[in-house]
């Protein structure tokens, strides 16, 4: 149960992007950005890190969102974002993603927990300026989406179907939000598909 009245039958984030239009249309595109905007890192590691983040922060809707859309873009039914919650080290990835994972770790924690030791590891099994920048960036923003959800009360959890149909679809479009001129209309038509369901 969500901590304020939205007037949106969706779970987790969902519910809170479309309460807020500016805020939800802005933090949509933050996502997109980060996830399949330009980088180094495929979309499918950068859907890892924030899987790993969201796990660490125990917010199980963005976990289980995200480890589905990382399994789509890796092709491996979820094996890595498996792992990665239970060991780094035995995870089916890189040494140098191993070595990103765990500056996101440390990023979960504190950024002041990330040290210049944690950096040259990640450089010397390749890691690129770049992709250093953008894992730190990705974890500390996927700890302000996991907080948000969270600190409203939406981790609602969807139904096992419900997150690989997300998956794909966030795998296949992205985080792209509707102009905000549609979004009653979109609004009604989730609400109305979520009523059908219940």
């Amino acid at each position: 149960m969500t901590y304020i009245k939205t007037n949106i039958s969706q779970p987790g984030i969902v519910e809170l992007l479309f309460y807020k239009g500016p805020t939800g249309k802005a933090l949509s595109k933050l996502a997109h950005t980060l996830l399949h905007g330009p980088s180094r890192l495929s979309p499918g590691e950068r859907e890892l890190i924030a899987s790993f983040v969201s796990s660490l922060n125990n917010c199980e809707f963005c976990y289980e969102s995200h480890s589905a859309s990382a399994s789509v873009h890796l092709n491996d039914n979820g094996n890595a974002a498996n792992f990665m919650k239970i060991n780094i080290a035995e995870a089916p990835v890189t040494d140098k993603m191993k070595a990103l994972l765990t500056i996101a770790g440390k990023v979960q924690k504190s950024g002041k927990e990330v040290k210049p030791e944690h950096i040259e590891a990640a450089k010397a099994l390749g890691a690129t300026d770049e992709e250093i920048h953008d894992t730190v960036l990705i974890a500390a923003a996927f700890c302000m989406y996991n907080r948000y959800v969270d600190g409203l009360g939406t981790n609602l959890p969807a139904s096992k179907d419900e997150y690989l149909d997300m998956g794909k679809r966030m795998a296949n479009t992205g985080y792209k939000y509707p102009p905000l001129f549609l979004r009653k209309y979109v609004i009604r038509l989730m609400n109305k598909k979520n009523h059908k369901k219940s």
